[in-house]
């Protein structure tokens, strides 16, 4: 293991057991991996989104430091699990949003037609959400696999790494994953391609 690795992994055992000074560490030692992640997740965002990557950062921080039950394996586990809060606050964001548009808040009236567009994404971003959580009731693993790979920006080896399994498996599960996804968002329609 490199040393940034143990040093993740040594600030995390100290951060799960209450140490504020391994805290402190582990912000430091992981800030700029979650804002390259929080980046990446926002790229596929609507271009006037209200969440910086610097806000997902600081919100995926403060729910990853309260997960009180969950036990660190090391760097590579926690960030794919930063990766799935990323997603989930997005998710909830586009949730939200959705709600307003339906009138769950005061009616804007808008002069630009762009807005149509925003809702498309945010409808997208849904669906896809709904097909990964039907994926992962089907085989968790290739859920897992979408969620460090695709939103995580995690590399195969990080990915096997994280589900303690080869590289060629997460390889071969990645090619499947992409499949059900696209399959699930475009039954056999032509459609913008659902992987990176």
């Amino acid at each position: 293991m490199s040393d940034s690795k143990e040093a993740v992994t040594r600030a995390l055992v100290g951060a799960s057991a209450g140490d504020p000074d391994a805290s402190a560490e582990l912000w430091e030692l992981t800030y700029e991996e979650l804002r390259r992640i929080a980046a990446r997740y926002l790229m596929r965002e609507r271009p006037d989104h209200t969440l910086s990557a610097t806000a997902l950062v600081h919100e995926a921080y403060v729910r990853l430091v309260d997960q009180t039950r969950i036990q660190w394996q090391d760097r590579a586990h926690f960030f794919a699990v930063a990766s799935n809060v990323c997603r989930r606050i997005l998710v909830d964001y586009a949730r939200r949003r959705g709600a307003e548009k339906r009138g769950g808040a005061r009616a804007k009236v808008t002069l630009d037609d762009n807005s149509a567009v925003v809702d498309a994404q945010s409808d997208e971003m849904l669906a896809l959400d709904e097909a990964l959580d039907r994926l992962s009731e089907l085989n968790e693993r290739l859920g897992k696999v979408v969620v460090m790979r695709y939103y995580g920006g995690l590399s195969e080896e990080e990915t096997a790494e994280a589900l303690g399994v080869t590289a060629r498996t997460v390889r071969r599960d990645w090619v499947k994953a992409k499949g059900y996804l696209y399959d699930a968002l475009y039954g056999g329609q032509t459609g913008p391609a659902a992987t990176s």
